[in-house]
């Protein structure tokens, strides 16, 4: 099963994000799932490297290198959020790539399942 998760609040501040990522990488450990991660809007930010997180506080940019490694997990930032916020490429955790609408759009019309934060 194809499953498609778009985020769209910031990394830290509020949890959206953050449960968002929780919740696919538990579906992501089922080897026959597919999991696809679109951040836009603030959620951009979470695709930025080199965060700093007080010791015992959960660390979005770990979330997303796990995930990002499991098979067939994509993430994808959209670019123009990522303009925006001043984000370049090379800013990016790897793993993660710089996506475009038509991307998630394509992603969007393949899943089997959308789940929004």
């Amino acid at each position: 099963m194809k499953n498609l998760f778009i985020l769209n609040a910031q990394p830290y501040g509020t949890e959206h994000s953050y449960n968002g990522l929780r919740l696919a990488g538990a579906i992501a450990k089922d080897t026959t799932q597919e999991v696809k991660v679109f951040l836009m809007g603030d959620a951009a930010s979470c695709a930025k490297s080199g965060q700093k997180v007080p010791d015992g506080f959960y660390n979005i940019e770990l979330m997303i290198k796990r995930l990002a490694r499991v098979k067939d997990g994509l993430v994808g930032v959209c670019g123009t959020c990522m303009d925006a916020r001043g984000i370049k490429t090379e800013e990016l955790i790897e793993g993660t790539h710089r996506g475009t609408l038509d991307e998630l759009a394509n992603w969007s019309i393949e899943a089997d399942k959308v789940f929004v934060f």
